[in-house]
């Protein structure tokens, strides 16, 4: 099984960390980590020097045989802002993943075109969405992931966006995601005969504004008061205040460094939004 989710890169430098953590020496938990690698529960890709490393996104905990590297695993699995998805069976992780599921379809199919502000944002944070004081998802926008989606004070997602936070969505304060944009925290591994998936957490930082149109790529940070415009696609990390299009999400210019506007709003028609 290679469904898998990033972690992060040159894990490997950080090994000496995590065996402190784990109370254990350098040596055994590199041979433990050698053993994760051989046995499809971490991935190591790209550059041999600095590595991107991810583990299996189905949560196998339980099917790890030796101690350490379940102990490992456990311990990477918790730094990731996400629910990873349960082995299915007759339990108590599949029963919970179905009726979330079932939660957020309802959402999706009919909840979130109820002209009620106060309804829509009550159902989400009873799946496990986490919404700060003054925010708002306005009418018509479809949510995957409820449970793993974190939202901060006074920020905007407009009408028809598609957000998947399956993969872990941290979005900010006074953050502005325009109509018809994307968020999508996964994708597939094109190079394997299995199709396996392959996710990442997004985060989108305090002031940051995303413009109709644009989508957003699993991995994806967008920094502070950044600004991804319109129709452009970003699957990589963007820099504080930068405003970045077109192909490659080139840099176009910098935004002003003393943001301090709210993009919530209380007025009477935003409570129908």
């Amino acid at each position: 099984m290679k469904h898998r989710i990033y972690h992060s890169t040159a894990l490997r430098s950080n090994l000496e960390a995590y065996a402190q953590k784990l109370g254990v020496s350098l040596e055994v938990l590199t041979e433990s980590y050698h053993w994760m690698l051989a046995n499809e529960v971490a991935f190591e890709e790209g550059d041999e020097a600095n590595p991107r490393v991810s583990i299996c996104s189905v949560n196998i905990e339980t099917r790890i045989d030796p101690p350490l590297a379940r102990r490992f695993y456990a311990l990477l699995r918790d730094e990731i802002p996400t629910t990873l998805v349960p082995r299915y069976g007759i339990n108590w992780p599949t029963f919970k993943d179905r009726w979330l599921r079932a939660w957020e379809q309802c959402y999706n199919i009919l909840i979130n075109k109820i002209p009620s502000h106060h309804l829509r944002l009550a159902w989400l944070r009873l799946g496990g969405a986490k919404i700060g004081k003054g925010s708002a998802v306005w009418r018509t926008t479809e949510i995957l992931g409820v449970e793993n989606l974190v939202i901060g004070d006074d920020s905007c997602i407009a009408w028809h966006c598609q957000i998947d936070a399956r993969a872990g969505l941290i979005i900010g304060d006074h953050v502005a995601v325009a109509s018809h944009a994307k968020i999508i925290a996964g994708s597939h591994d094109l190079t394997a005969p299995e199709f396996w998936s392959v996710s990442a957490p997004i985060h989108i930082d305090d002031y940051a504004w995303i413009a109709t149109g644009a989508l957003i790529g699993h991995g994806a940070r967008i920094g502070r008061g950044a600004v991804v415009t319109a129709n452009t696609l970003v699957s990589k990390e963007i820099a504080p205040y930068k405003i970045v299009g077109g192909s490659g999400a080139k840099i176009m210019g910098e935004r002003p460094h003393d943001l301090t506007y709210k993009v919530g709003g209380k007025g009477l028609f935003t409570l129908f939004y």
